[in-house]
């Protein structure tokens, strides 16, 4: 176990920009000239939600609900909340988005795959 001040950051990041790279591949590649506008359309929900839950967050850790331990964050603070940790809900927020558009895609492609197909 990583026992330092990145270690929170290190992981978050080592776990989730294989996936965010890989789906903004897919997206581009399904897409295709549609990107840009699906991820204006995906990103700026995705922001205002991984806010919220920062603010929420805030609002936990300000009741005493739970804490941070000390040494394994950098001890960059946005209100109460640890960088790190706001970083998390940004990220997640984008991955379920991305993941979101992506399924949509599927489903679409499905869709007209199925109607090529009937008599």
């Amino acid at each position: 176990m990583m026992e330092t001040r990145w270690a929170y950051l290190i992981h978050l990041l080592a776990w989730t920009l294989p996936v965010i790279l890989f789906q903004l591949w897919m997206l581009v590649r399904h897409y295709q000239e549609r990107s840009g506008a699906v991820l204006r359309a995906v990103l700026p929900p995705a922001f205002i939600v991984g806010l919220y839950l920062a603010v929420a967050d805030h609002l936990a850790i300000t009741t005493g609900i739970w804490n941070f331990g000390d040494g394994l964050h950098l001890g960059i603070y946005l209100g109460v909340v640890p960088l790190e940790e706001v970083i998390f809900f940004l990220v997640t927020s984008v991955l379920v988005s991305l993941g979101l558009a992506l399924f949509t895609g599927l489903v679409e492609l499905l869709a007209k795959r199925s109607e090529a197909r009937a008599p």
